[in-house]
């Protein structure tokens, strides 16, 4: 299973960075479902990061000195030059792959201001709701795809 194209319907957790914490400590990660027009973005993971190639919510590696909403937003102005409003916390996600283990926060967000940019990404899409089982991501995310393709007032 180490064709991303086999991941399907597994929604990515968002760029997380690597620190050199084992599978004992989390990693904490604000990650964003940012809506506009009734779609979300989505964006590709570099291939030399982990789970490369894949496609995720945007996000990032929370610091030590910023809270989860902060971290969103930093990470997305560094990731695609967006800014953003958010909203409610959706979904909090703990996940353990062999080499580490990280805890998602996933925010419902409305884009806000700036047209995406794929500086700290591969590319960038905006999908609606029948799109996203295209799209192969990690499966630290499948409980929250299965939560957006079945709870259409996300989308709203």
């Amino acid at each position: 299973m180490n064709d991303p194209a086999d991941r399907k319907l597994s929604v990515g957790a968002s760029s997380v960075q690597e620190s050199g914490a084992g599978p004992g400590k989390a990693i904490e990660v604000a990650a964003g479902l940012v809506f506009r027009n009734g779609l979300l973005l989505i964006t590709q993971r570099r291939p030399q990061d982990h789970l490369g190639g894949l496609w995720e919510f945007p996000g990032g590696k929370r610091h030590a000195d910023e809270s989860f909403e902060d971290c969103l937003k930093r990470e997305l102005r560094e990731e695609l030059d967006i800014e953003i409003v958010i909203k409610e916390l959706v979904e909090s996600i703990t996940h353990e792959y062999p080499e580490k283990t990280v805890q998602l926060k996933f925010f419902r967000c409305a884009w806000q201001r700036r047209e995406p940019r794929a500086l700290g990404c591969q590319d960038f899409a905006w999908v609606g709701s029948g799109q996203l089982g295209k799209y192969a991501f990690p499966e630290a995310d499948q409980r929250l795809l299965q939560k957006l393709l079945t709870t259409p007032e996300l989308w709203r």
